[in-house]
């Protein structure tokens, strides 16, 4: 198991930013096999704002999207690729379900297991948590899209 990673080295290895950076901390991570993250979600989210008013609830595409981003850093740490010659790409998702609400205040926890690695992509098995709780399960695939000079 690696170290841990704070949101400064996240942004050098992931293309997002705020507000659709999903992923505050990398908590350990096994190269080409297993990486576990969260995101702490607060009530000043913007997608609060409308989803939904006094009853604020994630969306399930952005849990959907931040384990993609765990699994985009699985990737980026296990390849050592450059960021800077190539963006990550979602591709698709199998088996996906949701369990529980994340609302304001919880914690959501990450953790993706790679299926299989490529020289252009990974396929991803990935689990959130708040808590004991499963909140949300599925299968992604992403790749490596060449930068255009």
């Amino acid at each position: 198991m690696n170290d841990p990673i704070d949101i400064n080295e996240i942004i050098e290895l992931l293309p997002h930013r705020y507000p659709f950076l999903l992923v505050d901390r990398v908590v350990s991570y096994e190269e080409n096999k297993t990486i576990s993250v969260y995101k702490n979600v607060t009530y000043n989210e913007h997608f609060f704002q409308g989803h939904f008013p006094g009853n604020p609830i994630m969306p399930g595409v952005l849990i959907v999207e931040a384990m993609v981003q765990a699994g985009g850093l699985l990737y980026m740490l296990s390849t050592k690729n450059d960021p800077k010659k190539g963006t990550m790409y979602f591709m698709g998702m199998d088996k996906v379900k949701f369990r529980r609400p994340v609302v304001p205040g919880d914690r959501l926890d990450i953790k993706t297991e790679a299926i299989r690695f490529g020289s252009r992509g990974i396929k991803f098995r990935g689990q959130a948590t708040v808590g004991d709780a499963k909140a949300a399960e599925g299968e992604f695939l992403a790749t490596i899209v060449a930068a255009v000079p």
